[in-house]
């Protein structure tokens, strides 16, 4: 017998649609919070969309996270560089960076800003929003009738892969500083956390302390991460800019060994907290999963224990022993 999806699953699409289209119109107005709300709500839907819509038929599902996919993708490049300047607006205040460093680069940024800007404008032009809502709004009205088993299933699937992904990516960027692999960690517990914050939506309360280490994580190496984007329009500037004016370059030098000392120290943070993620694929599998699927047949098989008589289990030799009178180990070591 099918169950109905429950109503504060389908709510959670209304939202995000309703928050999105409400966010857009500041993101396009050039609002740098705007932005970013604009962003995160749209990897949101990317997440819910095709986990809710699993096994449904003709709900335009697919159609629609095609389309929120080309929002996310034109507010990204736009987010990266306005936070950018927003750590340049910081290291102009501090007293040990030089801040006609600061300024060289600044220019370089607010150049390229301004020409994505522009990129991103002719993309959310060329997205329908109005198409989206409805789309929206489709799989809303297919998932009335659905069962609730199959998107429970698949999210379950994909939070023990996207566990075990994160994992390998730790083990594989080790205690040395790379920042290609350190990448791949971020986007890894990125993509976790988007899961693991949909399992809470759906009313596992279990998941709220794995959500908070996850989003330590992300965080961290997130702000690393923004750290590294501005150590190339520096290595630029170095290269671009007119630094023949008197301490010119050892101004944009100095900079650049701040920022590399911030990133180390940031990857001093990340190695201390690797070892406390080492069990969460376990923890995922036995404390998070089966509170998606509740039923018997969904849990992780148990490790049975058979219980055998005392003769049977001894072992062969020992058994021909005692039948002959002769003294086994066992026996020996009780003397």
């Amino acid at each position: 017998m099918n169950t109905r999806v429950s109503k504060p699953t389908t709510r959670l699409l209304r939202t995000l649609g309703q928050a999105l289209a409400r966010h857009l119109p500041a993101a396009a107005g050039g609002d740098t919070h705007g932005v970013h709300q604009a962003r995160v709500t749209s990897r949101r839907l990317r997440e819910a969309v095709p986990v809710f819509a699993t096994g449904l038929k003709g709900s335009s599902a697919r159609k629609a996270t095609r389309k929120i996919g080309r929002l996310t993708r034109a507010l990204g490049s736009v987010r990266e560089l306005d936070v950018t300047l927003l750590i340049l607006d910081e290291l102009a205040a501090a007293s040990d960076v030089p801040r006609s460093a600061v300024e060289d680069v600044r220019a370089g940024v607010v150049h390229e800003r301004d020409a994505r800007r522009a990129v991103m404008l002719k993309r959310l032009g060329r997205v329908d929003l109005a198409k989206l809502a409805q789309r929206l709004e489709s799989v809303e009205a297919s998932l009335q009738n659905a069962p609730e088993e199959p998107w429970r299933k698949a999210l379950g699937s994909r939070l023990l892969r996207r566990s075990r992904r994160l994992r390998a990516a730790i083990d594989a960027a080790g205690h040395m500083y790379s920042p290609d692999r350190l990448h791949e960690v971020r986007i890894a517990a990125k993509k976790l956390r988007y899961g693991l914050e949909l399992a809470s939506d759906a009313g596992v309360r279990q998941v709220a302390p794995h959500v908070r280490a996850i989003r330590r994580l992300q965080d961290l190496l997130g702000k690393l991460h923004d750290l590294q984007v501005l150590q190339s329009h520096v290595a630029a500037a170095q290269i671009s800019r007119d630094l023949a004016r008197p301490g010119g370059r050892v101004a944009i030098d100095e900079l650049a060994a701040h920022v590399e000392a911030q990133c180390r120290h940031l990857h001093a943070k990340y190695l201390a907290l690797c070892p406390g993620l080492s069990e969460l694929p376990t923890v995922i599998r036995h404390a998070v999963v089966p509170r998606l699927l509740p039923s018997s047949a969904e849990r992780p098989p148990l490790k049975m224990r058979l219980t055998v008589p005392a003769a049977a289990s001894q072992p062969r030799v020992a058994r021909a022993r005692r039948a002959a009178g002769e003294p086994t180990r066992a026996d020996r070591a009780g003397r």
